[in-house]
């Protein structure tokens, strides 16, 4: 059982690494971006039948910061 979490900052925090993407894009000459945003993804290896319950847990307890980032749990078959 795999599961993948998203993870980005919320709207309205601070993306200092997503600037940087956007500014080395524009002196590379691609201009058409308006905005980046950088995140990150976590794939996990689970037990089967490790519940989402769980793995909201793991989420809020240590591979996110639930005070600036959101995250999206995707269950993999």
């Amino acid at each position: 059982m795999k599961a993948t979490v998203k993870i980005m900052l919320k709207n309205g925090v601070l993306d200092p690494q997503g600037k940087a993407i956007g500014h080395a894009l524009d002196g590379l000459g691609f201009d058409g971006v308006n905005e980046v945003r950088q995140g990150k993804i976590i794939e996990l290896d689970l037990v089967e039948g490790t519940s989402e319950v769980s793995i909201k847990e793991m989420c809020d307890k240590l591979l996110a910061n639930p005070v600036i980032e959101d995250y999206e749990i995707l269950m993999v078959a």
